[in-house]
């Protein structure tokens, strides 16, 4: 896939230069699976799936990409399996699965919003997160069969669709990391968090072990804002895991 789109980045105008999108996207992948524990051909080789993913990451910012895998997406299981039963040839199912499994990995990874659902909506199903996970490594299975059905052989995209059902969840960690500290994208907690949290709070007593780490977690919470990174991060969720098993009414989700 070629892309000729370009990003300007952003800073003091003398340092502005124009990169390629591609270039962008696949140099912030490589390091956020550095940062998420997941480096490139760790169990095994798997530098074309950072091919594969940066090059679907810059297809993104180009509507004829999008509208020609918006056509296949289904947001349930039942739809989807529908549209391929009405298809005739392998091609179009391949491309349909494969359009599918695109978008799981990148609809939870990078936006965290599988159902496409805009703020404050609500499900028409609730769905665990978990369950998106498993979809999205059934669908890279099947569009693995199909394209190996149509070219009569293993090709590249063969293999490297394969490795993205087995390796799922590591390039899924790889994609949320990139998410806040490469694209700067996070979710605010609601008022309604900050209340509960706060509630929650004013019930620990400052003299218990729950006072203090509901103090320390709303210092790191603090600090997470300001200054975001991996180690901060790490920090908030070992701090909220520990409240967790002090008080299990305790909830707190960020990405």
């Amino acid at each position: 896939m070629h892309i000729s789109k370009t990003y300007t980045a952003i800073g003091p105008e003398k340092d502005w230069t124009e990169s390629n999108t591609y270039f962008f996207m696949m140099n912030n992948l490589l390091y956020s699976r550095i940062e998420a524990g997941f480096p490139s051909n760790d169990e095994y080789f798997d530098e074309d799936v950072n091919v594969y993913l940066a090059g679907l990451l810059a297809s993104l910012i180009d509507p004829a990409c999008r509208a020609a895998a918006e056509r296949y997406i289904r947001t349930y299981d039942i739809q989807l399996h529908e549209l391929v039963e009405s298809m005739e040839h392998g091609y179009a199912k391949f491309q349909a699965y494969k359009a599918n499994a695109d978008f799981l990995l990148v609809s939870i990874g990078i936006f965290d919003n599988p159902l496409r659902m805009r703020p404050r909506s609500t499900p028409y199903m609730s769905i665990p997160r978990e369950a998106y996970i498993g979809r999205g490594m059934v669908y890279y299975h099947l569009a693995q069969s199909y394209c190996r059905e149509v070219y009569r052989r293993d090709t590249a995209l063969v293999t490297v669709l394969g490795k993205l059902a087995s390796g799922f969840e590591k390039y899924l960690a790889a994609l949320a990391l990139m998410r806040s500290e490469y694209l700067n994208m996070y979710r605010k907690i609601t008022s309604g968090e900050l209340y509960h949290l706060g509630l929650s709070l004013d019930h620990a007593g400052d003299g218990n072990e729950r006072g203090i780490l509901y103090d320390e977690f709303l210092d790191a919470y603090s600090s997470y804002r300001r200054e975001p990174s991996p180690e901060s991060r790490r920090t908030l969720d070992d701090l909220a895991g520990r409240i967790r098993r002090l008080d299990p009414a305790f909830r707190f989700e960020m990405d």
